[in-house]
């Protein structure tokens, strides 16, 4: 059988077909599900609150929250949800569906300029690791301002990087990753600057720098001009200088606290990390500088939240595909990703528990952990005995549809545990109890409004949503 294989993977009808199930794969990966949960979490039921807003009233200036400003953002995200609602999408799909698109079109650029930066094949390593690495995934599912940040900053990256750079079109892009999240890809380009300091005279002309202000400044110029210093001060020194300083903001973290989540954004390719570290250029040494320099800074931060390493898998995702493009290296590399995915349904019972519980609260199945690891042990060995480009294909596919079972297996219990879109689907409420703050964000996008605490009324016992 496995000789079959080998020739049906040499026939000349094998690429298109083979590209044509990359792209069935990622439009199911990345576009189903989008609905199958409420909105989670405390922000991205606020965010969604905003766009929604900016799309009924028709002001795309100042960002309000149920009713009264807010500044601890900039708008792109806040845009491309107004843009869904008044595209007519529904409240679930308006936040979530620009985020999956963008997500699409930057893994469509990614192996574009990985191409030029490398070969066709190293373009479609990367493409393949970053597109089915779960953080990646994660965040392409949810309205939150971590992946537009992370599009546009690694675009701008990957267009200085190269013989060829192209200042005016990476200029634009940290024009729009500003507008994404203010001044923090700008803290993050400094090793592009630093380490390729002999063309800083070509990409700090007038006009790269004017066309990068154009794009981000009219919108802070504007909204300070009808809201005064206040947006000024919410957003640099409260949301961003005091992030990195201030236990205020209630993310307080360890010093390592990125090392695991590191890992864990890079499932299942984190075995292959000791490869981002042989890959050896120009532009392997300015990628390498980003990811370490994006590492470190986030780690001395006082507050820390997974999705602030986000802007950095591009980078190392093209680091391990270069290194393992070298000579030399064969298929066994496949193996430990292979096995991590051993473990995915071990993950779709662990999950919701832990979402709900905490994980340490969550027990363990370890008979699926040894099930799936044995499995995935004897395919890692038989697809090792493919050529490497073989190999990291069947990879891809087993990885796309590893994560899209994921996906549907634990999405209805997510929805049930992390989101309050059930309970205020079964009635209207006119007022909540006391709750943690990410399920009274969540009942006062889908009420439209914020609702008052129910101490302050006297509800009927039907109207309270628990």
């Amino acid at each position: 059988m496995l000789v079959h294989t080998r020739v049906l993977i040499r026939h000349p009808a094998f690429r298109p077909l083979a590209a044509s199930v990359v792209v069935a794969l990622l439009a199911v990966l990345y576009l189903s599900q989008l609905t199958g949960m409420g909105m989670i979490g405390p922000d991205e039921p606020r965010y969604a609150s905003i766009g929604r807003a900016m799309a009924q009233t028709g002001d795309w200036v100042t960002p309000r929250l149920w009713g009264e400003p807010w500044f601890e953002k900039p708008p792109l995200l806040y845009w491309l949800t107004g843009a869904g609602f008044l595209s007519g999408l529904d409240e679930d799909m308006s936040p979530r569906l620009p985020v999956a698109l963008l997500s699409l079109g930057f893994l469509a650029f990614f192996w574009w300029r990985m191409r030029t930066l490398a070969d066709a094949t190293i373009a479609g390593w990367s493409v393949a690791m970053l597109a089915t690495a779960g953080g990646w995934l994660a965040y392409s599912h949810i309205g939150v301002t971590d992946l537009p940040l992370a599009v546009f900053f690694s675009m701008g990256v990957l267009l200085l990087c190269g013989d060829r750079p192209r200042p005016l079109a990476a200029s634009v892009a940290l024009g729009l990753a500003v507008l994404a999240k203010g001044l923090v890809p700008l803290v993050l380009f400094v090793p592009v600057l630093a380490l390729n300091h002999r063309r800083l005279k070509d990409w700090l002309r007038p006009a790269p720098l004017g066309l990068g202000a154009l794009v981000a400044l009219p919108w802070f110029v504007l909204c300070t001009a009808r809201n005064g210093n206040e947006m000024l001060r919410v957003l640099f020194v409260e949301q961003t200088f005091s992030r990195f300083s201030s236990p205020a903001l209630q993310h307080v973290q360890p010093w390592w606290f990125y090392l695991p989540v590191a890992l864990l954004l890079l499932f299942p390719w984190f075995p292959l990390l000791p490869l981002a570290g042989m890959a050896r250029g120009s532009t392997q040494k300015t990628l390498a500088g980003v990811a370490v320099f994006g590492l470190i800074f986030f780690s001395l931060a006082t507050n820390k939240l997974p999705g602030y390493l986000l802007p950095l898998l591009p980078s190392t995702c093209a680091l391990i595909a270069m290194g393992l493009g070298q000579k030399g290296k064969s298929a066994n590399w496949v193996i430990a990703p292979l096995l991590m995915l051993g473990l995915v349904p071990a993950l779709a019972r662990i999950i919701p528990g832990a979402l709900t519980n905490g994980l340490r609260a969550t027990p363990i199945p370890w008979s699926l952990v040894a099930a799936g690891s044995a499995g995935a042990a004897l395919a890692g060995l038989l697809v090792a005995r493919f050529p490497l480009p073989r190999a990291l294909l069947v990879t891809f596919v087993t990885a796309a549809l590893s994560l899209i079972w994921l996906e549907s297996a634990t999405v209805p219990g997510l929805d049930q545990a992390g989101s309050a879109r059930s309970a205020a689907r079964i009635s209207t409420p006119v007022c909540i109890p006391e709750a943690p703050r990410a399920r009274a964000y969540g009942l006062y996008y889908y009420a439209g409004r914020r609702l008052p605490a129910c101490a302050l009324l006297d509800p009927d016992p039907h109207d309270v949503v628990r």
